[in-house]
């Protein structure tokens, strides 16, 4: 009698967190978050992905190519930290279920796939553009401070999705007060490391980002 040959294992899945944003400007927060996505979820990469045309926002935002040049910095020290111009490179509004699309036809190998949000974002999930399809392609990944856990928005809270949850500190830190600071006159500098990365902030320093009496660049 001959002995069947051992089955091949199977492959093991890619985990990939993606994160979404303006990044106007990307902050410690930011990079907080990402980092404890790639520790707690044992993430292959983070896909940082900022945003081309908010459909959701109003005000205007520095130029693409700022943004992207500060998220490529906040980002150079962590090798699965990945930055993505997807979004902006693609003309009319960002919706992630479009990116979703993209990245999930386009993948080379099997993959798992998170979103990663703040709890703000997972109360307004059910207004984003083509949800139901979203809950249905990947997990999300919503941001708890302290000892709050993520609540389902009522339009969530009866429909099967995959949801973990991400346990960060409490960070006093936003990209609006940033800029408020920053229009005040405040020197960029002065910002790191808190509140922003130090390369971020020689960056925004170099090219008079947000300064007074300035608009977007």
């Amino acid at each position: 009698m001959t002995s069947s040959p051992p089955l091949p294992e199977a492959a093991a899945r890619r985990r990939v967190g993606l994160m979404g944003g303006s990044f106007d400007p990307v902050h410690r927060a930011h990079v907080e978050l990402a980092e404890t996505a790639l520790r707690h979820l044992q993430l292959d990469e983070v896909r940082w992905i900022p945003v081309g045309q908010p459909w959701q926002k109003a005000r205007q935002l520095a130029a693409p190519g700022h943004r992207l040049a500060m998220v490529q910095a906040a980002t150079a020290h962590e090798p699965r930290f990945v930055v993505d111009p997807i979004e902006l490179n693609r003309d009319g509004p960002s919706y992630t279920r479009d990116t979703v699309r993209m990245l999930q036809s386009t993948a080379a190998e099997p993959t798992d796939w998170f979103l990663i949000i703040g709890q703000d974002q997972y109360a307004n999930f059910p207004t984003w553009q083509g949800w139901h399809e979203l809950l249905q392609a990947l997990t999300l990944a919503v941001a708890c401070r302290g000892h709050d856990l993520p609540a389902a928005p009522k339009a969530l809270a009866g429909l099967p999705h995959r949801v973990v949850e991400l346990p960060l500190p409490p960070l006093n830190v936003s990209s609006t007060d940033i800029r408020a600071r920053l229009a005040r006159g405040e020197d960029p500098l002065t910002l790191a490391p808190e509140l922003v990365s130090a390369p971020v902030a020689r960056y925004i320093a170099t090219h008079q980002l947000y300064a007074p009496g300035g608009a977007p660049r």
